[in-house]
């Protein structure tokens, strides 16, 4: 331990506001990408469901296009989706670097994700309470708020969980290309600047980031689950 605090602890002092930085930037792209995410991802899961055959709304034309489009996105590489969105951040916000140009690639990488994770949850609910709440004159929204979603909730909070965890890892590469966070940091001040010290606790912060997100995350999906 004593070793340990005497190879980095200097690293720590001197870069302490860097590091301070570098967290609250991460923090916010994945903050703020999860949440656009969920509410993009969600409402296109259910739809997912719901526009399948022998569903509640059966459209599959629609489901079709939806299926097609969100597969191309999923399959594009994160740091190529990163390349091709650059033109796109500069139209909408007049700049292709920082945590709010990043944020545009993260939701576009993560969205669709969560759109199948969420798709997958809620196939997982029993089809004979659905309908049973047919048989009880039940519309297709109350049995999409009441039944759909409540049951598959605790499957859809540890799918959120794994996108929160996928986008820390995203936002670590998105700072390679000048999107600020610890992955900038590790790059900027740990690589480029041959500091392996830094790099080192940069690393260790994102680990620690991740494995406190999962337990959070765990813990939220067990107290929600009532079986």
């Amino acid at each position: 331990m004593n070793d340990f605090l005497v190879t980095y602890m200097p690293a720590v002092v001197q870069y302490w506001d860097y590091i301070v930085k570098a967290i609250w930037e991460t923090i916010y792209m994945v903050s703020v990408s999860l949440l656009f995410s969920a509410l993009i991802g969600i409402p296109l899961g259910v739809l997912l469901v719901i526009t399948s055959r022998n569903h509640l709304l059966p459209m599959p034309a629609l489901n079709q296009i939806l299926g097609f489009v969100i597969n191309i996105l999923r399959s594009i590489p994160y740091i190529v989706l990163v390349i091709i969105l650059i033109p796109f951040s500069r139209k909408l916000i007049g700049t292709s670097i920082g945590p709010e140009a990043a944020i545009i690639s993260l939701v576009a990488g993560s969205a669709p994700f969560v759109a199948r994770l969420v798709e997958t949850a809620i196939r997982e609910v029993n089809r004979g309470v659905i309908e049973a709440a047919q048989s009880m004159g039940a519309s297709n929204w109350q049995i999409i708020r009441k039944i759909l979603i409540p049951e598959a909730l605790p499957a859809i909070v540890s799918g959120i969980t794994v996108t929160a965890v996928g986008l820390i890892g995203y936002s670590a590469m998105a700072g390679v290309v000048g999107a600020g966070g610890l992955g900038a940091m590790a790059y900027t001040h740990g690589f480029n600047g041959f500091k392996e010290d830094i790099l080192f606790v940069t690393t260790l912060l994102l680990i620690l980031l991740v494995q406190g997100v999962q337990m959070i995350g765990d813990a939220i999906s067990r107290k929600l689950d009532h079986r």
